[in-house]
């Protein structure tokens, strides 16, 4: 489903034992990317800069430096700080913004030799469910250019599914870098909140929930990944530690929950595969059961809704109110809704997150691993906020983003890994999700989980 390229350990491989360079990986990663600008994945590049990079990285090698992401190729959402690059939140008002240094996980990136190529596109400050912005336009799907990715990591997907780079690093506030990879047949992983740490960087608008997420073609790539952003640090305070050991993946206790325990609609087709996705787990020896986690009363999407909404207004409700024209007009529509939110509605909107939180922990002391759908559709048309029908149902706008937002707001890890496809071929996920801080063994088992349905 996705174009083949080198594994990002396969290149570091290469340019580590000399057989190519960081200058000519860099290369060959930019002249995919000039080759496929219809499909808007990568919407800034700058070439001098990067193969400068790239001629660095060359030179610690020639010095006897080890770097386990040696020459690398990456692209990086328009929301992180990658330092001397142009970063725009995909916004106006940050049109001509140059990001003065990089976040503490480019930062480490760079460390281990990988080289920024370009910026991946998102939707304005990552707060919508597809990927177009008023700087930039829609990003395509790399299967059929009329259906949008998803968003609001579209562009780090694209790039990796259209195989322009092996890695791309996303954000993930409510599923932005799980649910376009399981649109276009990559891995997207959400970390446990404060697993990466986050910033230096734009202040945020998901107050306690983003966490910086790497997106690449296996589960192996992704471990690489997390392995060099993993770890704390004094400049973010929310940073934190996470579990060193993993357990026995044989032995964990695992459940499938075809809805997330939610009355919600998904498509046969994606019902079908999740399915037989884990008819295939249970016979290569995995113990799965069908189980749910139990939610309160009045848990929704629509209930934590508020935060995003107050959030988006307290850092651009000024320049909302100067100039209303200057946003995507979907973004515009929630500052504007965030302005009008009581401070008791938004403190309510809290008090949903927080008992989202405790009842997904309730359900871990049971559970080990729970597997669910990433997405309940697939793809649709470039032009639309969401598909106008799911299993059947009129659909409403956020309804194709049902199993993702509930992991973050209780800061957990989960990780989307491809397990099907429509009768067009277009691609669905399975998503597996842990207890917060068991990012390692959700790794681990995620690996296994892979190369079984890849079988």
């Amino acid at each position: 489903m996705t174009k083949r390229t080198n594994s990002a350990r396969e290149i570091a491989a290469d340019v580590t034992a000399g057989r190519t360079s960081a200058v000519e990986t860099a290369r060959g990663a930019l002249g995919r990317i000039e080759a496929a600008k219809s499909l808007n994945a990568v919407v800034t590049t700058d070439p001098s800069r990067t193969l400068a990079d790239a001629a660095a990285v060359d030179d610690r090698l020639r010095a006897g430096e080890a770097m386990p992401l040696a020459g690398v190729p990456i692209v990086v959402k328009d929301n992180i700080w990658t330092g001397g690059w142009r970063v725009t939140q995909g916004s106006r008002l940050f049109a001509d913004f140059v990001a003065p240094q990089d976040a503490i996980a480019i930062e480490r990136l760079r460390m281990a030799g990988a080289v920024v190529v370009g910026i991946g596109a998102t939707s304005e400050f990552a707060s919508k469910g597809v990927t177009t912005s008023p700087l930039f336009g829609p990003t395509r799907h790399p299967l059929d250019p009329t259906l949008t990715p998803g968003g609001s990591s579209g562009g780090p997907a694209v790039a990796v599914a259209a195989g322009l780079v092996p890695l791309s690093i996303g954000t993930d506030a409510g599923g932005s870098s799980r649910r376009p990879p399981a649109h276009v047949g990559v891995v997207g992983f959400k970390p446990s909140y404060g697993a990466i740490p986050y910033g230096p960087g734009f202040a945020e608008p998901f107050f306690g929930l983003s966490v910086i997420a790497p997106i690449a073609t296996d589960v192996t790539d992704i471990a690489l990944a997390f392995k060099t952003m993993a770890g704390v640090d004094r400049r973010d305070p929310d940073s934190a530690g996470i579990a060193q050991e993993t357990a026995d993946v044989a032995g964990l206790r695992i459940a499938f929950s075809p809805r997330l325990g939610l009355d919600v609609a998904v498509d046969d087709a994606v019902a079908n595969g999740l399915v037989s996705a884990v008819g295939r787990l249970s016979a290569a020896g995995l113990r799965i059961v069908q189980d749910n986690p139990v939610w309160p009363a009045g848990a929704t999407e629509d209930a934590i809704m508020p935060l995003q909404h107050a959030g988006l207004a307290a850092l651009h409700g000024e320049p909302f109110r100067k100039d209303p024209t200057v946003f995507d007009p979907d973004i515009a529509k929630q500052i504007e809704r965030g302005l009008s939110w009581s401070g008791t509605e938004v403190a309510g909107a809290l008090v949903a997150s927080a008992a989202i939180a405790k009842a997904f922990a309730a359900f871990f002391e049971e559970i080990d691993l729970l597997l669910t759908p990433t997405v309940p559709c697939v793809a649709w048309p470039l032009a639309q906020l969401g598909p106008d029908m799911i299993g059947g149902n009129a659909a409403s706008p956020r309804a194709h983003a049902v199993f993702t937002p509930f992991v973050n707001h209780a800061r957990l890890p989960a990780i989307s890994i491809p397990c099907g496809a429509d009768r067009c071929g277009l691609p669905f996920g399975l998503q597996i999700i842990a207890a917060r801080g068991q990012d390692r063994t959700l790794l681990e088992a995620a690996q296994e989980i892979e190369a079984i349905l890849r079988t």
